[in-house]
């Protein structure tokens, strides 16, 4: 029962129950860092218990509830955060004398809207958050429970060998912090941000996104698995294509490879099915 790969497991778990805190603490930042640390033990433990021929039933129900919790509850709890601070950002603007309102450090700007949203939803204290618009972020919640389905399908589809039905877990996740990382970098110069920026990160944006990823998860979608049955170029050539650009996007757009590579994942992916179907009616 505690083997290394399960033990691995349970530190993911561990690490989406700090990123989870941290958000609601005002540190987006620690947030995404405690959930990169719960993909990379992600990752490690179904190595591990390959390599140590430890894989069983008992790890495949650990993987899916350590999962849960880190790529469905803490995304969908950031992203909850994030779509209070879309709510009103005016407090990051700067006036005329271009001078900014909230003159803080990061965490202390998202902890005191965080503490504006809790006033008027529980205590119907009258602020900036004080009408219907204060019950928008629960729209994030959608994240977990869609992710919820998305594991359980994954645990009995005899289809996914090879190949993923719907977005992953993880991958989702990945998707969605760049949400948090973006404005915690960009928060001292949020008066600045293109009309491009200022659009994507309103609230109202950022509950559609946080709608349509998560339908994603579930959707009858073949994508592209990173799993080489061998090296060849035939077969593998997307795989390929994707990690390559991938390992040029990253040092080129650092913090915007992140949207890149996923949307570019998605494209892939269903050019690769096309061929896939026609190849299968031409046969």
């Amino acid at each position: 029962m505690f083997g290394l790969a399960n033990l691995l497991t349970s530190l993911n778990l561990l690490g989406g129950i700090c990123s989870i805190i941290f958000s609601l603490s005002g540190r987006l930042d620690w947030a995404i860092y405690a959930l990169a640390i719960a993909a990379v033990l992600d990752f490690l433990d179904g190595f591990v218990a390959r390599y140590t021929k430890t894989d069983g039933l008992l790890g495949k129900q650990l993987d899916s509830l350590a999962d849960m919790v880190s790529f469905g509850v803490a995304p969908g709890l950031f992203m909850f955060v994030m779509i209070i601070i879309g709510i009103d950002p005016s407090g990051l603007m700067k006036n005329a004398e271009g001078v900014q309102s909230y003159g803080g450090v990061a965490q202390e700007y998202v902890v005191a809207q965080l503490i504006d949203w809790k006033s008027a939803f529980f205590y119907g204290r009258n602020n900036t958050y004080n009408a219907s618009i204060q019950y928008l972020p629960f729209v994030a919640l959608i994240i977990p429970f869609f992710a919820l389905f998305r594991l359980a399908k994954f645990n009995i589809d005899e289809r996914q060998t090879d190949r993923f039905i719907g977005v992953p877990t993880p991958t989702a996740t990945i998707f969605f912090a760049f949400f948090p990382l973006y404005f915690w970098f960009e928060l001292q110069n949020w008066g600045h941000q293109s009309t491009f920026i200022y659009t994507v990160f309103d609230c109202y944006s950022l509950s559609i996104i946080s709608v349509i990823f998560s339908i994603l998860m579930i959707v009858e979608l073949p994508l592209i698995a990173l799993k080489f049955k061998n090296f060849k170029w035939s077969g593998n050539q997307y795989r390929y294509i994707l990690l390559l650009i991938s390992l040029i996007s990253i040092p080129l757009f650092l913090i915007w490879a992140i949207p890149i590579i996923i949307i570019l994942y998605l494209i892939l992916s269903i050019i690769e099915n096309f061929q896939f179907k026609q190849h299968e009616i031409q046969s």
